[in-house]
């Protein structure tokens, strides 16, 4: 009778969560902004000579999700260009840069909807990959020119929570890892120098407006 009692709580438990998960074929477009928060010690340069500090930075952001199955979505998230000051420490030295860069990261993502939580909140988790490409790299120095930071691919980590305040609107608060990784070059009287790797891996903390479709 346990077991019974058990399989039948299961099955209830499933269809309720079935029915009401979010369907497949659902579009949603959040609309928002994000903190690109890089992690502490950007790496160094020159075998070692210069410490590399990267600053954070706030933009707008807008993001697609297509659910392919019921709660399981693939996101796309974009953003206008993120600015950001990079400090370059060598010694009794400082020198200045800087540089923009667009992140778009492409996610699965799986909803946790029809859980019965508290204010009906809607936890989500998802992972994928990041394509990090940097312009306008700027470098102020009598002694470097040209700085490049080379475009960078690698995986990005998603979780978040959907407050709904309508059946088809929310409100969003998540946070991303993106392993975000750079090689470096610069120009010495007239030569370019692979100077080494800038190791951004920020997180990326947001808020949105989301509407269902």
């Amino acid at each position: 009778m346990k077991l019974q009692s058990l399989v039948l709580a299961a099955i209830t438990a499933l269809t309720v969560n079935t029915a009401f998960a979010i369907p497949a074929g659902t579009w949603s477009v959040a609309a928002g902004a994000h903190m690109v928060d890089p992690k502490n010690n950007n790496g160094t340069l020159a075998n070692g000579a210069i410490d590399v500090d990267v600053d954070s930075d706030i933009r707008p952001t807008i993001s697609g999700e297509y659910f392919i199955a019921d709660n399981v979505g693939v996101e796309l998230l974009a953003a206008i260009p993120f600015h950001h000051d990079i400090t370059l420490t060598a010694g009794d030295t400082t020198i200045d840069a800087k540089t923009q860069h667009l992140p778009p990261t492409l996610s699965l993502q799986y909803h946790f909807d029809g859980y019965n939580m508290p204010m009906n909140v809607k936890p989500f988790i998802g992972v994928g990959v990041n394509y990090t490409t940097f312009f306008k790299e700027k470098i102020y120095s009598d002694t470097y020119e040209n700085l490049k930071l080379d475009d960078s691919v690698g995986v990005a980590g998603h979780l978040g929570l959907d407050i709904p305040f309508t059946p088809t609107e929310s409100f969003r608060i998540d946070a991303r890892y993106m392993d975000i990784k750079t090689d470096a070059s610069v120009d010495v009287a007239g030569k370019t120098l692979d100077i080494g790797e800038v190791d951004i891996s920020p997180w990326v903390y947001g808020v949105a407006f989301v509407k269902q479709f």
